[in-house]
């Protein structure tokens, strides 16, 4: 338990009707009381809220309600209230000082997330889905980083750390009787528990793909020969004026960047320079930025006028973009130009390797099919795993276990000592540890808890 009181602001500054103090510490209730004045705040029951002032001397700074929680059902595990203000940054700045005056110290950023982890509240996992649920920009992201908060992610790994921990003590217990020559595990039996236990880590490294995208949105980079209607799509998707639209080649010389939300996935979309060669330095700028967008975007959009159509050049700009298992989408645009262009007008091998959608953006298109095909993109990368993995430091200690795993595999089924097989498997229960906080350092939560908010 810690000794010191800390306070924070837990809403964001600036004017607003309400604000939000926290404070929490074995003295946190007594100290807001010295400066309460309505119910004494050491006699009331704990989940209660109070109505009253909070004064320095005889001066009232603030009609408030304050919440009482006593540890240890609390989100810190230790004693915390909660004063709910009237939202002006003076009334703020007022309270956060007279706390400090009277023994609270001002918490660093994530100091609360950071005491519930350490005070056994939350495992570093959950600790970490805190952050993603602040910072949740759409439904799946939500859902994704509650259901992690929640402890499913926690409780899968938990299980997985229990069988391996019975794997190493049987192990060991042979390290100790190693002069008798004696096995106490059938080494087929462990081969087989090796298998199951990969067949779990596997689809969670699997989702993290999947998982990234719906914590960080999904990168679509719109690419095309100058005057495709790229920024037309754009502002057509977003369904507002948001890029210059013009019939000069070369309008778009920088990158422009917008978020839209489909079917609760976030999809960010990048309108880029046209391809072409050009003599002009700030153009070819452009153009050089619009291919590393290409390099960066999981879908690209690839704009074609049919009314000038190549597709021998076509061809040669997306063979640039081929790369693992990025999506291409060719959208032939500007129909009203050539209304008699037909699906049996384009060559077939693009037919076979390609999506391919048609319609004119200037004609109020219908783009539910463009959509659609984004969506089923990433929908397609959702693993067999019903937990899915968005973090980068979750995914990269997941493939170290999943090494040390192999190794133990590969050990048990060449004969290797118990006590070369048993250093691969207490490695990789050190992975698995590192996720939930059971192996960790000053400096790794020094720099997971240092990203958080201040007052959370």
């Amino acid at each position: 338990m810690f000794e010191d009181t800390i306070c924070a602001l837990a809403t964001s500054p600036g004017t607003a009707a309400l604000g939000i103090i926290r404070v929490s510490g074995k003295n946190s209730i007594s100290l807001v009381n010295s400066v309460f004045k309505g119910k004494d705040l050491n006699e009331v029951s704990s989940h209660t809220v109070h109505y009253g002032f909070i004064k320095d001397g005889n001066e009232t700074i603030d009609e408030v309600m304050v919440s009482v929680f006593w540890a240890p059902k609390t989100f810190t595990a230790e004693n915390l209230v909660e004063i709910t203000c009237h939202g002006s940054h003076y009334i703020e700045q007022q309270i956060l000082s007279l706390l400090v005056k009277k023994g609270c110290r001002l918490a660093l950023a994530g100091e609360f997330t950071q005491r519930a982890f350490l005070n056994g509240r939350i495992d570093l996992s959950q600790a970490e889905a805190v952050a993603d649920l602040i910072s949740a920009e759409n439904k799946a992201s939500h859902d994704m980083a509650l259901s992690q908060m929640r402890g499913g992610f926690s409780s899968l790994l938990q299980e997985l750390r229990v069988e391996l921990l019975d794997l190493a003590s049987l192990l060991e217990l042979e390290l100790d009787f190693s002069e008798e020559d004696v096995e106490f595990a059938d080494r087929s039996q462990l081969v087989h528990l090796m298998d199951r236990i990969l067949g779990v880590i596997n689809p969670l490294i699997e989702s993290f793909s999947y998982g990234n995208a719906l914590k960080n949105g999904v990168p679509v980079a719109i690419l095309g020969k100058p005057n495709a209607g790229k920024s037309t799509l754009l502002n057509a998707l977003l369904q507002e004026d948001r890029a210059i639209v013009s019939d000069i080649a070369g309008t778009t010389r920088d990158t422009i960047e917008e978020s839209l939300i489909i079917n609760g996935i976030q999809f960010r979309f990048i309108d880029t320079a046209g391809l072409r060669e050009t003599e002009d330095p700030i153009e070819a700028m452009g153009v050089a930025k619009a291919l590393e967008k290409a390099k960066e975007a999981s879908i690209i959009l690839y704009l074609a006028d049919v009314t000038d159509l190549d597709w021998e050049v076509i061809n040669a700009d997306l063979l640039k973009f081929q790369r693992g298992e990025i999506r291409i989408i060719i959208c032939l645009t500007k129909l009203d130009k050539k209304l008699k262009f037909t699906r049996s007008d384009i060559p077939e091998e693009f037919l076979r390797n390609y999506t391919i959608v048609m319609f004119s953006v200037k004609q109020n298109p219908d783009l539910s099919e463009l959509k659609e095909n984004m969506y089923s993109h990433i929908e397609s990368q959702r693993s067999t795993s019903q937990t899915i993995v968005n973090n980068v430091r979750h995914v990269n200690a997941l493939i170290r276990a999943r090494e040390s795993l192999w190794l133990c595999k590969e050990g048990l089924q060449t004969g290797l000592s118990s006590e070369l097989v048993a250093i691969d498997l207490r490695r990789a229960l050190e992975s698995l540890g590192e996720i939930v906080g059971q192996v960790s350092n000053d400096e790794l939560l020094g720099n997971i808890f240092g990203k958080f908010c201040i007052g959370k």
